[in-house]
């Protein structure tokens, strides 16, 4: 007894530095990156000041247009920029990514468990994910006139491409044993693809959807900045054309802003979905 209260004492301490010391980690990663981001700024800063140029403004005034721009008011009321541009902006993008989220992952799942399938779509698809999503642009704008649709589905059509093939890999990159299984046990189709495919697929899926996500923003961009008359695409050009060069860089800024936001917020998905590879990994070492 002596002994067991003796050992559990012992390894009381060396558990409770084990957090403190990972947090400690956390926090320097996190403090690392900032300061880096505020050198580079602070360097911009002084090398507007020493040598001023109507292209390259102070980050300073960049800031302040971006506040003035996006920002809401004291009344909590949005902006004008914040209607006519980023409300639309975010939700063609979004609309988009969903769409081709969910339209990927059906082909890909159906095309990586039929061979057969796979065979007859295979040079449909390596032919359309060669051609460059912006090259197709004029063919959007006739087919679907210069609304909302046409940039929705041009986004959707652009950030399909990763999703379907990770998809694709992940599928037939699960072990032929656990389909075998599953045969022998006779488990349903559905049953297959929430306890089989799609948890084994999902680390490769995931991926596939970050990198869509990258995309999505810029064909986004690309899209408004043809034919259109909102989104931040749109204001960007306008600003360039009317030589309002902080409000431009308020809004590649506000882009930055927005791609690290969905990013950290898919990472922050990815991790609690793939939660239960990670502890199994744990157990299994």
């Amino acid at each position: 007894m002596a002994l067991t209260a003796s050992i559990s004492t012992a390894n009381r301490p060396r558990a409770s530095r084990e957090p403190q010391s990972a947090r400690r980690q956390w926090w320097s990663r996190f403090a690392l990156r900032w300061i880096v981001l505020a050198v580079l700024l602070a360097l911009w800063q002084l090398a507007t000041m020493a040598f001023p140029s109507p292209f390259f403004p102070q980050p300073i005034r960049i800031f302040e247009r971006a506040a003035l721009l996006w920002l809401p008011g004291p009344n909590g009321v949005l902006t004008p920029s914040m209607l006519n541009d980023v409300l639309p902006s975010m939700g063609r993008v979004l609309l988009g990514f969903a769409i081709s989220v969910v339209l990927a992952i059906s082909l890909g799942v159906a095309i990586g468990l039929s061979r057969k399938f796979a065979d007859y779509v295979d040079p449909i698809i390596q032919f359309l994910r060669a051609v460059p999503p912006p090259a197709l642009i004029p063919i959007f704008l006739v087919l679907f006139g210069t609304g909302d649709e046409m940039r929705v589905l041009l986004i959707a059509f652009g950030t399909a491409w990763p999703i379907l093939l990770n998809t694709i890999d992940g599928v037939r990159s699960i072990e032929e044993l656990k389909y075998e299984t599953a045969t022998v046990f006779r488990i349903s189709f559905v049953s297959r693809l929430k306890r089989i495919v799609l948890p084994g697929a999902a680390p490769k899926i995931l991926a596939g959807v970050r990198t869509s996500l990258s995309l999505g923003l810029i064909l986004m961009v690309i899209s408004e900045m043809v034919a259109a008359s909102s989104g931040i695409g749109f204001s960007i050009v306008q600003a360039q054309r009317g030589f309002g060069f902080p409000d431009m860089w308020a809004g590649i800024v506000l882009l930055g802003i927005i791609g690290f936001l969905l990013n950290t917020l898919l990472t922050v998905i990815e991790r609690r979905i793939l939660a239960w590879q990670r502890s199994s990994g744990r157990e299994t070492a």
